[in-house]
This record gives C-alpha cells, sequence and structure tokens, in this order.
C-alpha cells in the first residue's frame, strides 16, 4: 500500500527520527522506536462515534498531518508506507488476540518485513505490551527489549505465537500463520473493531504511549505509567482527560 500524500521526510518529522534512510534491521528498529515514542495508540475516534477510514492519504493525513494516533490497521498502514518508502519488502499477517477471556477472531494487523536477509516480526499497535523492535520470525528464545521481555513461540507447525513477560508470569499476546493478507483483507475487521458495540473500542477510551523507560496507558479514566518494572495508578476525573492527551500523549485535541 502506498498514498500519494506520504512522504519519508515528514514522516521522519513526525516520529523525530534524525537519521539516515536505509533499507536495513537497524533503520527500521529505530523507526518502530521513535514510532512508538511519538505516535500514540488511541481510539478517540471510535470514542467520538466517528468512522475509521483506511484510504492510505486518510490515514497519512490524520496521523502526519494532523498529527494524531490511531490503532492497529492505522499505525501499522503508516509503518508499511515507510517500509515501501525505503524499499523493504513487507507483508501483512492477521493476527489472533488472544488477551480476552473468549476465543477472538484474527483481527489485528502487524507486519511481515525481509531485513538483512531474514524476516522479521514489526508491530507498532498492539497497545499495552506490544513489543518495542523487530523480532526475528525464526528466534524462539527470549528477547529483552528494553525493560520488557518477549518471545515467539510454535504452539503447532503452522503458527506463531507472541507472548509478553507481565507482573513475572508469561501472557499470551496473539498468534498469526503466514497466510497472504492483502490491505483490503483487514476492512471488516475495521468494521468490526470500530462499531460492534462489545469490542474493547466501543466500550472505553484507549490511549497508550511507549516511552525510553516503559509505558503510559489511559484506560477509560483511569492513569497507568509503567517505568522501569514500577507501575503507579491514578484515576483521571472527567474534566482532566483532555488536559492529560495533550500533556501526556501529544495530541492535536484540536484536529480530533
Amino acid at each position: 500500500m502506498q498514498a500519494e500524500n506520504f512522504q519519508l521526510s515528514a514522516y521522519f518529522q513526525r516520529i523525530g527520527y534524525l537519521g539516515e534512510a536505509r533499507p536495513d534491521l537497524a533503520c527500521v528498529a529505530e523507526i518502530m522506536r521513535c514510532q512508538l515514542h511519538n505516535v500514540p495508540f488511541e481510539n478517540l475516534d471510535v470514542q467520538a462515534g466517528k468512522g475509521i477510514s483506511l484510504a492510505p492519504e486518510a490515514i497519512v493525513d490524520k496521523i502526519v498531518g494532523r498529527r494524531r494516533g490511531g490503532y492497529c490497521y492505522e499505525v501499522n498502514g503508516l509503518l508499511a508506507m515507510a517500509l515501501a518508502a525505503l524499499g523493504v519488502p513487507y507483508r501483512f499477517v492477521g493476527c489472533r488476540p488472544m488477551t480476552y477471556p473468549a476465543r477472538r477472531p484474527r483481527t489485528h494487523m502487524a507486519l511481515l518485513a525481509r531485513l538483512d536477509g531474514e524476516e522479521w516480526l514489526c508491530d507498532v499497535g498492539f497497545g499495552s505490551y506490544g513489543m518495542r523492535a523487530p523480532m526475528r520470525l525464526n528466534e524462539t528464545d527470549e528477547v529483552r527489549q528494553d525493560f520488557d521481555t518477549f518471545q515467539l513461540t510454535r504452539p503447532n507447525e503452522r503458527e506463531y505465537q507472541l507472548r509478553a513477560k507481565v507482573d513475572g508470569d508469561w501472557a499470551d499476546q496473539y498468534c498469526f500463520d503466514l497466510a497472504y493478507h492483502e490491505w483490503i483483507d483487514f476492512l471488516p475487521a475495521n468494521w468490526l473493531n470500530s462499531t460492534h458495540p462489545d469490542t474493547i473500542f466501543t466500550k472505553h477510551l484507549i490511549v497508550m504511549r511507549q516511552t525510553p523507560d516503559g509505558r503510559v496507558i489511559l484506560f477509560g479514566g483511569r492513569l497507568k505509567t509503567v517505568a522501569r518494572g514500577e507501575v503507579k495508578l491514578r484515576q483521571v476525573p472527567p474534566d482532566e482527560i483532555d488536559r492529560v492527551l495533550r500533556e501526556t500523549f501529544g495530541l492535536d485535541l484540536a484536529s480530533a
């Protein structure tokens, strides 16, 4: 996928990337880190009852032009455009979230990028305990990323499963296989996540931004800050939500 209004220089400015544009692992890893630190995972438009457009030009306008965030299809879609502009081969994978008590459909989108001769899982759109850097697809050992620990396992010969260590225990995040997916294949999942009354995105305000020390998450009226493994929680009164969105997450509310 690509958008006529996508410019790599404007994307780099939006995410705060100051390095060279190279189609290699080091560049993509730093781009992921910069995007995670500066483009929040957020569902403000879903909460406002607005439709979520997956038109590539609309994603660029929203995140780069209006300095907003987005959820998985939007932020990973933007990353896909950057990979294409860098000349990095990639493909989409459909993932089954495993953070719910009941089995869910494959509604999450991630990317597999071909870097330095190998395939790497790239994902800037899973929210709470999402990965922080590319993970080698065929690496099954534990991987330390800053203060987080992740692992890709093989529950069977067909699937891969991402899990994260949360409060000292392994927690399954999502699973996927290597079935071919096109951008258009995610339109039904986008409609489901943004409109169905029982999805987490229609039920709750969710905003998350990763930081060098951890992450900060606004879920409904609760603000959770994770820094170097330590967790702080506080309730945010309704009249303070706009200020938290602006000061903590850098969201331009005038464009929301």
